[in-house]
C-alpha cells in the first residue's frame, strides 16, 4: 500500500499543474495551425528594368559607323585596353601595313597606315610644317612619342630622298643658333683645318662657323673617339648643310688614329657612350657574345642581327677584337 500510495503521489498532478499542461498543449497545436491561416505577403514590386545603357551602346555604335573607313573617332573606344602612358590610340585603320616611304612626303593617312598613334603623327606633320626635315632613317626614331619597336618596324621601309636643308628638329626644346658667320677674308678662305686636331680657334676662323658649333663638333669628335671621315664632321647637331658645304673643301683628315672600344670585353655602359650604338644594337651584340664566346674579328659582327650593313660601316673603325 505504500508503494502505490507513493507512486499516485508521483503521477497525480495538482490543479496548477493540470492546466499549466493544458495551457502548453494549446500552445503547441496552434503553432502548427496558426500559419497557413495568416495572409500570404505578396512578392515585392518589380522595377522596370534598367536600358539606359542600351540606348547609351547603341548611340556608340551609331557614332562609329558614321566616321569614315581609316579616320579615327575623336572620342576613345571605352572596351580598348589602356595605351601607353602618356600617348593615344592607334589610329583605327585596321591591320597596320608596311611600305616603303618617304617621312618627308608622307600624308596623315600613309602614317595611319603604318600604325602610328595619332598624337606621334601630328607631331612629325607639326615638324615637317616648320620646314623641318629627315636627313637619315635614324632621325625618325628621334620624334617624341615612337617607340624604339616601333621605329625598329619602320626602319627598312624608310626611303629618304634628298634633302636640301638639316634644320633643328621641332621636338627639342634646344633652340637653334643663328651664329653671326665670321667676316670672310682671304686669309680665312685659305686656312685648311685638320679635323682630328683642331681647337675651337681653328674652327672658329671658318666661315659660318662660331664659338657653340666649334665646340660641338670638338665634342662630337670627343664621343666619337675621333673622326674617320671628314664627311663625320656634318653630322654634328646644329650644323646645316649650307655651312657644311661652304667649309668642307677646307677640312683634312691627315691624323688617322682614333680611339677604339674592345667589343669582347666592353660594358653595356662603356659602349652606349658611343653616338653609332644604339641601345637595340647593344643588347644584341652582348647576348651574341654570351651565347657564342668573344668575337674572333671584326667581320663576325655582321652574324649578329641587329647589325645592318649601314651600321657595320659606320662602327667598324671604332671596335678591335682583342
Amino acid at each position: 500500500m505504500k508503494m502505490k500510495e507513493k507512486l499516485a503521489g508521483y503521477l497525480t498532478l495538482s490543479r496548477k499543474e493540470r492546466t499549466g499542461v493544458i495551457l502548453l498543449g494549446l500552445l503547441i497545436i496552434s503553432l502548427f495551425l496558426l500559419p497557413p491561416l495568416l495572409p500570404v505577403p505578396g512578392p515585392p514590386p518589380v522595377s522596370p528594368a534598367d536600358t539606359a545603357w542600351i540606348v547609351a551602346m547603341k548611340k556608340l555604335e551609331q557614332k562609329e559607323e558614321s566616321y569614315p573607313q581609316g579616320v579615327p573617332s575623336s572620342r576613345e573606344d571605352p572596351v580598348r585596353p589602356p595605351a601607353r602612358a602618356g600617348y593615344g590610340y592607334p589610329a583605327r585603320s585596321g591591320t597596320p601595313s608596311l611600305f616603303n616611304f618617304d617621312p618627308n612626303t608622307l600624308r596623315e593617312e600613309g602614317w595611319q597606315q603604318l600604325g602610328l598613334r595619332e598624337k606621334t603623327i601630328k607631331t612629325i606633320l607639326n615638324y615637317l610644317s616648320k620646314g623641318g626635315k629627315f636627313r637619315k632613317p635614324e632621325d625618325l626614331q628621334r620624334v617624341y612619342g615612337l617607340f624604339p619597336d616601333e621605329y625598329e618596324r619602320l626602319r627598312p621601309y624608310i626611303r629618304i630622298g634628298e634633302v636640301t636643308s638639316s634644320p633643328l628638329p621641332a621636338w627639342t626644346n634646344e633652340k637653334r643658333d643663328f651664329e653671326k658667320p665670321a667676316k670672310v677674308t682671304a686669309d680665312t678662305r685659305r686656312v685648311i683645318v685638320e679635323i682630328n686636331t683642331a681647337d675651337t680657334s681653328a674652327l672658329i676662323a671658318l666661315p659660318g662657323i662660331g664659338s657653340k658649333l666649334a665646340q660641338r663638333i670638338i665634342s662630337f669628335r670627343e664621343k666619337l673617339g675621333g673622326f674617320y671621315s671628314v664627311k663625320q664632321v656634318a653630322e654634328t647637331f646644329g650644323l646645316a648643310d649650307s655651312v657644311y658645304r661652304k667649309i668642307e673643301p677646307l677640312l683634312k683628315l691627315e691624323v688617322k688614329t682614333w680611339r677604339k672600344i674592345n667589343i669582347n670585353t666592353a660594358t653595356a655602359e662603356e659602349l652606349k657612350v658611343h653616338p653609332y650604338l644604339k641601345w637595340n644594337v647593344i643588347n644584341a651584340l652582348l647576348a651574341y657574345r654570351k651565347e657564342h664566346g668573344s668575337f674572333r674579328n671584326t667581320d663576325e659582327l655582321k652574324q649578329v642581327m641587329a647589325v645592318t650593313d649601314e651600321i657595320y660601316g659606320r662602327i667598324v673603325p671604332y671596335l678591335v677584337t682583342e
